[in-house]
């Protein structure tokens, strides 16, 4: 049973930066598609970015084009989300999840396995 766990979450600052960190224990991540979802209060869960098993491709919502960006470590099977320039509107429930086959990256009902979130809050 592949189980997610998120970390790096945190309150920072207006332009700052953190790294989320999506380690996955009892499965190897080699073979699935890693989607990061965040979900702000009152707010519907909103898709952020996607990694590919095969490749690695990448894919963005266009609210994050240009900060944040998606990698992933077999080795460590660990997936990262880099996030720059941070907005005020960034802060939400950031949560990690695991597709194979990965279908529209965009749709939760995508991902078979979630993780339990991490929170960021961006605020001066």
């Amino acid at each position: 049973q592949l189980q997610l766990v998120e970390s790096g979450g945190g309150l920072v600052q207006p332009g700052g930066s953190l790294r989320l960190s999506c380690a996955a224990s009892g499965v190897t991540l080699e073979y699935y598609a890693i989607g990061w979802f965040r979900q702000a209060p009152g707010k519907a869960r909103e898709a952020v970015s996607c990694v590919r098993d095969s490749g690695g491709s990448a894919n963005y919502a266009d609210s994050v084009k240009g900060r944040f960006t998606i990698s992933r470590d077999n080795a460590k099977n660990t997936v990262y989300l880099q996030m720059n320039s941070l907005k005020p509107e960034d802060t939400a429930v950031y949560y990690c999840a695991a597709a194979t086959p990965i279908k529209r990256w965009t749709n939760p009902s995508s991902y078979d396995y979630w993780g339990q979130g991490t929170q960021v809050t961006v605020s001066s």
